[in-house]
């Protein structure tokens, strides 16, 4: 019998009545019951527990890989490398274009290899772009295409996220998932943080150093391969871990086909437009931010100020989706997309404007109010959509019903797929935020931003959070 609920034939069953050896670090799980108390307090907890806290230091380097490059590029004029700052722009983005694709090819390939596999699998692949960005930033000479390769390699890192979220939720019960993904999700956004707090300090230890130092035009030596080489073996001892530390769980495991049909549900696009105005948000603005400093502000420090906006928002994604736990998710998400405009509006009044040179810390803390809004809507929305599907499957139905166990599966295989979907869609905000302000105005841009994240309200009121909505979450 493998069921995700909790049915007549299961209610009561005690932890001895299951084969225990399956539940064992590296084995293959059939039997997974969240919902049912009994199974969850002596055996689901202690083995979903086990497999979240692999997936959140393997998706924290994943970050790192993805957003490498937010840094990187803020270092190469000042080593010899003549690319111009619409193309130091481009390298930003490019990571975002091929994790959201990617992306989209993880929340299907997922479910369908298995979570310790493919959480194995994905993480010691990500050596290859590290090798190849170590070996090519120590020559100023490396044509610009070669860069824009590595980025795009890079990129894959990024498409973790998708198949990480979409797995661990099944792990779950409901009234855990908005937490647990929050965990994971957020913990797993820290490595944005990491990567910008400590690319300026390792790039300075020559002892760390494999291969030639670069120079600076005041003649220090600076050694921006450290950046990269540094997560490589970090990177084969996290994959190690996952093979042999997490399960593959069964009962998650689902081909394409019953996934697709989420591209007919209403409710994944309206999903999608959501999360693109907080996760789009949170990873695009993480990306440009250090760029946006240096070329807005250029008298103030990176190094310094540049990691605190995305671990703000990290954070606030674990609370976000421990606050819609409690709360429920649609109210929370309205919260956040008008503190995001408020905020937006904020960062445009700061900004340098005509003779006015602006002001760097009004401008600073209303961006890192963005970051902080934009956190707690992404642990939000991620607990509405169980909650919408949820409710759509289960309408009418009896709990402890053949009927009622067959549709909450399709419910959570439904769940995973959009939470897999939506990431992927909104991981292109990396790509056009940063590629917006290389292209136009910011404060134009800023603007933009504003009038979304109103559309986001209103969407969110009308089909989660007013009375009578078609799907309360």
């Amino acid at each position: 019998m493998s069921s995700v609920v909790q049915d007549s034939r299961t209610a009561g069953r005690a932890s001895a009545s299951y084969d225990t050896e399956q539940y064992r670090p590296g084995k293959p799980i059939t039997d997974w019951e969240p919902e049912n108390e009994l199974f969850w307090k002596s055996i689901g907890g202690k083995v979903a527990t086990r497999n979240l806290w692999i997936a959140v230091p393997a998706l924290l380097v994943a970050f790192v890989v993805w957003q490498v490059w937010s840094v990187t590029a803020t270092n190469l004029k000042d080593v010899g490398f003549g690319y111009s700052t619409s193309q130091l722009f481009w390298l930003t983005a490019v990571p975002g274009l091929t994790g959201g694709t990617a992306r989209i090819l993880y929340t299907f390939l997922g479910p369908m290899v298995g979570q310790r596999r493919f959480t194995a699998l994905s993480t010691a692949v990500l050596v290859v772009p590290l090798i190849w960005l170590g070996i090519a930033i120590q020559d100023p000479t490396t044509p610009y295409a070669v860069m824009v390769a590595i980025a795009a390699l890079c990129g894959i890192g990024g498409a973790n996220f998708a198949s990480s979220l979409a797995n661990i939720g099944f792990f779950f019960p409901k009234a855990k998932k908005g937490s647990a993904t929050g965990v994971n999700g957020g913990l797993g956004n820290l490595g944005v943080s990491v990567v910008q707090l400590l690319t300026p300090i390792v790039i300075t230890w020559s002892t760390l150093a494999i291969g030639s130092a670069q120079h600076k035009a005041d003649g220090a030596p600076v050694h921006l391969q450290n950046a990269a080489f540094l997560w490589v073996p970090v990177l084969l001892v996290l994959a190690a871990v996952a093979w042999f530390g997490q399960n593959d769980l069964k009962v998650a495991s689902t081909p394409f086909s019953r996934q697709k049909i989420i591209f007919k549900r209403k409710h994944n696009w309206l999903m999608t437009w959501l999360y693109v105005g907080t996760f789009g948000s949170f990873i695009g603005f993480a990306a440009a931010l250090p760029m946006l400093i240096k070329t807005t502000f250029p008298d103030y420090s990176i190094a310094t100020y540049a990691w605190m906006g995305p671990a703000v928002g990290a954070l606030a994604r674990w609370g976000g989706g421990w606050i819609a736990d409690k709360w429920g998710g649609a109210r929370v998400t309205i919260l956040s997309f008008a503190g995001m405009a408020v905020a937006i509006v904020g960062v445009i009044d700061f900004l340098p404007s005509g003779g006015d040179g602006g002001s760097f810390h009004g401008f600073f803390l209303c961006f890192l109010a963005a970051f902080l809004f934009s956190g707690i809507g992404n642990g939000s929305t991620f607990r509405q959509i169980p909650a919408i599907f949820r409710g759509t499957h289960l309408k009418g139905l009896r709990e402890g019903t053949p009927e009622y166990a067959k549709a909450l599966k399709q419910a959570e295989t439904e769940s995973g797929a959009v939470t897999g979907f939506t990431s992927a869609i909104a991981a292109y905000g990396f790509f056009f935020i940063p590629a917006l302000f290389g292209s136009v105005a910011v404060t134009s841009a800023m603007w933009g931003f504003v009038a979304f994240y109103i559309s986001c309200m209103v969407v969110t009121w009308w089909f989660y959070a007013r009375k009578n909505a078609e799907a309360p979450s």
